[in-house]
């Protein structure tokens, strides 16, 4: 058997084609994109957006920042084995809580291992972390801290060395 074979020198001409054509076309009429997300231009939402917002005032004191809820207790090193309802009974003898947050592994169903535990007042959110910082919940140590605080304001003046 002889296979198929293709005469090169019987093939008269290489000009373009009918199909040449169309993708010549084709090209001319294409826009170049390229990057990450196709840079567009900017909408009116990204021009001015609307969020809200809490301005710290001018006395700029380092510290806990109050979000737009409340004040939130961010909890790390919780047992995995823990429910809301343990953290709960633990939080709210240090006042009312307005919120509490755990998110759940959803491969284990366990969770992750922290909290967010909102306040409504500050003085509950503060009392709340001064006496369970390094407290106990099902035999693990937890440690309590603020999710949110104030940087110390930058100095406008450079520091000469």
């Amino acid at each position: 058997k002889m296979a198929d074979v293709l005469d090169i020198e019987s093939v008269e001409d290489f000009g373009e084609e009918d199909g040449d054509i169309d993708v010549s076309r084709l090209k001319d009429r294409a826009r170049k994109r390229k990057g990450r997300g196709l840079v567009q231009p900017p909408t009116e939402v990204d021009r001015d957006p609307n969020y809200d917002r809490i301005e710290s005032g001018s006395d700029h004191i380092p510290g806990p920042q109050k979000s737009i809820e409340g004040w939130i207790l961010f909890v790390t090193s919780i047992h995995e084995e823990a429910s809301e309802d343990d953290v709960y009974e633990k939080f709210s003898e240090y006042g009312q809580i307005k919120n509490i947050n755990l998110n759940l592994d959803r491969r284990t169903g366990f969770i992750k291992g922290y909290a967010l535990v909102e306040y409504d007042t500050y003085e509950e959110a503060a009392k709340a972390r001064e006496c369970l910082n390094n407290s106990e919940i099902l035999g693990h140590k937890i440690h309590v801290d603020w999710c949110f605080i104030t940087e110390p304001k930058k100095s406008s003046r450079r520091r000469k060395h």
